[in-house]
């Protein structure tokens, strides 16, 4: 006889992914929200496995999902400085239980204009799967750092603008 245990899946129709489907432990809980979305607490990662930006798709509410990524992506040295009470309300013991995203915003007809808050990103105790975006201690890192350095944004709104066709000049009637 062998008996299988059969996990509770939830579905989601999101607007990004089409419809979820999630396995409870797969759930990350920010028993405080996220700014700007307080009574959304229960998130999960959705996206390319492949991508370095992953998104966090709300299960509130399946039109909001925030693209995220791993902070060394963006800033190489990136060396977050997180309050002790931060790290105990993920119920965390230390700083090295935790894992760092921040929150990339994309202007949706600029994209080269991207940025990543730096300043707050969400830590995350994997084993437990608790999170909270927290204001680090560390006053240089800024809260819209660009994704893409001057002469890349520069490339890329050239190539996304093509020049306009030079205007016909000749005789009228």
């Amino acid at each position: 006889m062998h008996v299988r245990e059969v996990k509770e899946m939830r579905a989601i129709k999101t607007l990004r992914f089409g419809v979820l489907q999630i396995d409870e432990e797969d759930i990350i809980r920010f028993p405080k929200g996220i700014p700007g979305f307080a009574d959304h607490t229960e998130w999960v990662f959705a996206g390319d496995e492949d991508s370095p930006i992953k998104w966090l798709q709300s299960l509130k509410d399946g039109d909001v999902a925030l693209p995220v990524a791993q902070p060394e992506l963006i800033l190489a040295d990136y060396d977050a400085k997180v309050y002790s009470e931060d790290i105990k309300e993920v119920e965390a013991s230390s700083a090295g239980e935790l894992a760092l995203l921040v929150v990339i915003t994309i202007p949706p007809d600029e994209p080269w204009e991207a940025t990543a808050n730096m300043r707050a990103p969400i830590v995350v105790n994997v084993k437990r799967r608790l999170a909270k975006q927290v204001i680090v201690q560390n006053e240089e890192y800024a809260v819209a750092h660009p994704l893409f350095d001057k002469a890349a944004r520069e490339a890329m709104r050239d190539s996304s603008h093509p020049a306009p066709e030079e205007a016909h000049a000749g005789g009228g009637a």
